[in-house]
């Protein structure tokens, strides 16, 4: 128990100092990063490349993607109303000193769903994609939606490290599964056979990088105009 406690303050003394570095444009940038919609881009190329791969197979894929996302959402959730540890955002002894910029969100936060389902998402696609060049890209982007979490004030480090071990046993679970199921339709093993070449991997981390830049860009902009204000 005295070592649990110990870990605890050690994970909100590392919250404290990774959500106390925050500037006007990053608020906004971060926001940015941590919502859905600014990736549909992004995820509609990964999806088209999907498609453009594997043909018919690509339903299978979809599904599977579908079935990822809804296991590790859920299961985020049930370990949230289990463990009920609550956000630092909610949490009395430190949320004074907690730089909750776009929202408290829910009332607890182990484990991060926002870092399950990105790194669900990203572990399966690499390895569903066998390309080095995607995979430390997914990585690396995985990392980045993680930490806005804690960088908006809605999750410490330890919840973001829960989520993403179980974001992992997800991505690496469901795909097994799509290999078993591949082999039982189609010994073909097409998912093995079939991976992604680097100009599709260039395509996939352009489109990401662009959408980070186009952010960065357009918060600068609204900021340097006084369109939205700096907080």
């Amino acid at each position: 128990m005295e070592y649990l406690n110990l870990i605890k303050s050690w994970d909100k003394d590392f919250f404290l100092y990774l959500n106390g570095m925050h500037s006007p444009l990053w608020d906004y940038v971060m926001t940015l990063f941590t919502l859905t919609p600014t990736w549909l881009m992004f995820y509609g190329i990964i999806f088209w490349i999907i498609l453009k791969k594997y043909d018919k197979k690509a339903l299978l894929v979809f599904i599977a993607v579908a079935l990822l996302i809804l296991i590790s959402d859920q299961f985020a959730g049930l370990l949230k109303h289990s463990v009920q540890r609550l956000r630092p955002s909610n949490d009395p002894a430190i949320s004074s000193l907690t730089h909750a910029f776009f929202s408290k969100g829910g009332e607890f936060g182990f484990v991060s769903a926002h870092a399950a389902n990105t790194f669900a998402f990203a572990i399966f696609s690499l390895l569903l994609f066998g390309n080095r060049k995607y995979a430390t890209f997914i990585i690396l982007w995985a990392t980045l939606i993680a930490y806005s979490r804690v960088y908006l004030g809605v999750h410490y480090p330890g919840d973001i490290l829960g989520g993403a071990l179980l974001g992992i046993l997800c991505g690496i679970s469901i795909y097994k599964l799509l290999l078993y199921i591949e082999a039982r339709i189609n010994p073909v093993n097409l998912f093995i056979r079939n991976r992604l070449k680097d100009k599709d991997a260039n395509r996939i981390i352009v489109t990401g990088l662009f959408i980070m830049i186009m952010s960065v860009g357009i918060i600068t902009l609204l900021l340097q105009n006084n369109l939205i204000p700096a907080k």
